[in-house]
C-alpha cells in the first residue's frame, strides 16, 4: 500500500494515518498494539511533513509477521539519532525517541537522489489463522468438464450449484455449523480440484503445472465467476494476486468464512504442482471491509508469517 503526499497541505495526512489504521485495526490480533502502531506513523509523517521541501511518499508493506513503514520525502536528510533533547523544556524534539521505543526496529538513511527514508517495523501481528486442508471429494453434484464455457472455466450457476451442494455436504459431514470456514474449505478443495481438471483439458496440460499456467488457471476461474483476480507478482516460489470484485457481491460481508473458498481452490492447486506443498496468506479482503483482496500464494516454502497462513499439503505419491 502507497500514498503521495503533498507536504503543503495537512489534509491529506490526517486521512493517510486514519487509513492506515483503520486497516491494521482489521487484520490486527488486538488493538493495543494498533494503538502504539497509530503513534509511530503519526509521528515519522509529521516528521516529514516539517522537514520535506517537497512531496513525501508513505509505504506500508506487510509480508513478514510486523509490517514495516516507510516514508520517503524530498528534505535536506538527516541523522538518525533518536535521543530526547538535551534541553527537558524544549518544545519539539522527541519523536524519535519515541517511536524508537516503540516500534520493533527503527532505520533510516539519506537516498542517493535526495532526501531521506526512514523505515520502521511496526509492532502489530495479524490475527493468528487456523489451517483447514480437507482431502478432496469427488461426488456428482460437481460440474461436469463438458459444462465448461467456450472461453474456459464454469458459469456462475454451475459454480453455485457446486457450493451450495458441497457445503451442505460437508457441514452434514462435519455435524454442524461449528466449523464453517473447515466446510467452506471442504467445498474448495472439491471444487477447485475440478476447475483444475477442466483447465487441463481445456489447455491440454500433463504434468505438473509452472507458476505462470497455475496464475492463468487461478484467472480463468475467477473471471468464470464474474470476480476481478489479476496478477500483481509472479516468481518460482511466490505468486500474489489482487481482486477488485467478489463473486459473492455484498454477501462476503455478512459471511468473511466464504473467504475460505479462494485460500482452498488456490492453495490446493498450488500444492498439487508442488513438491513440498503450499500456503496462503488473504493479506486483504473485501469481506473485512479492504477496497480489495490480495492474496499471496506460496509455492514449495513456508509462508513469510506462518501464523497467518493456510498450510496446503501435497498429494501423497501414489503407490
Amino acid at each position: 500500500m502507497d500514498w503521495y503526499l503533498d507536504t503543503s497541505r495537512t489534509e491529506p495526512f490526517s486521512e493517510v494515518r486514519e487509513e492506515i489504521g483503520t486497516y491494521l485495526r482489521r487484520h490486527a490480533s488486538d488493538d493495543r498494539s494498533v494503538a502504539d502502531a497509530e503513534v509511530i506513523v503519526s509521528e515519522l509523517m509529521a516528521n516529514a511533513m516539517r522537514h520535506a521541501t517537497g512531496p513525501a511518499w508513505v509505504s506500508l508493506v506487510w509480508r513478514a509477521p510486523e509490517p514495516e513503514l516507510t516514508v520517503y520525502d524530498l528534505g535536506p536528510g538527516f541523522t538518525l539519532d533518536p535521543r530526547l533533547p538535551d534541553d527537558p523544556l524544549a518544545v519539539g524534539g522527541r519523536g524519535l525517541y519515541i517511536v524508537n521505543h516503540l516500534a520493533r526496529s527503527l532505520t533510516g538513511a539519506v537516498r542517493e537522489t535526495g532526501g531521506a527514508r526512514i523505515s520502521a517495523t511496526l509492532p502489530v501481528r495479524r490475527k493468528e489463522s487456523q489451517t483447514f486442508d480437507p482431502p478432496r471429494h469427488r461426488v456428482t453434484a460437481l460440474p461436469h468438464l463438458e459444462e465448461a464455457q467456450p472461453g474456459g472455466g464454469f458459469g456462475k450457476e454451475a459454480f453455485l450449484r457446486a457450493l451450495v451442494v458441497q457445503l451442505a455436504q460437508a457441514v452434514e459431514a462435519t455435524h454442524g455449523p461449528a466449523a464453517a470456514e473447515a466446510a467452506v474449505a471442504q467445498v474448495g478443495a472439491d471444487v477447485g480440484g475440478q476447475m483444475e481438471a477442466e483447465y487441463r483439458q481445456a489447455e491440454e496440460v500433463v504434468g505438473r503445472l509452472r507458476p505462470e499456467q497455475i496464475v492463468d488457471c487461478y484467472i480463468r476461474l475467477k473471471h468464470a465467476i464474474d470476480g476481478g483476480f489479476h496478477l500483481l507478482e509472479l516468481d518460482d516460489d511466490r505468486i500474489v494476486l489482487g481482486n477488485t470484485a467478489c463473486p459473492f457481491g455484498d454477501a462476503v460481508k455478512r459471511a468473511p468464512a466464504l473467504c475460505r473458498m479462494t485460500s482452498s481452490v488456490f492453495g490446493g492447486i498450488a500444492a498439487r504442482n508442488a513438491d513440498g506443498g503450499a500456503a496462503v496468506v488473504l493479506e486483504e479482503r473485501i469481506a473485512v471491509g479492504d477496497p480489495g483482496c490480495r492474496v499471496v500464494v506460496y509455492l514449495d516454502r513456508v509462508a513469510d508469517d506462518p501464523a497467518a497462513a493456510h498450510q496446503y499439503r501435497s498429494p501423497a505419491p501414489a503407490e
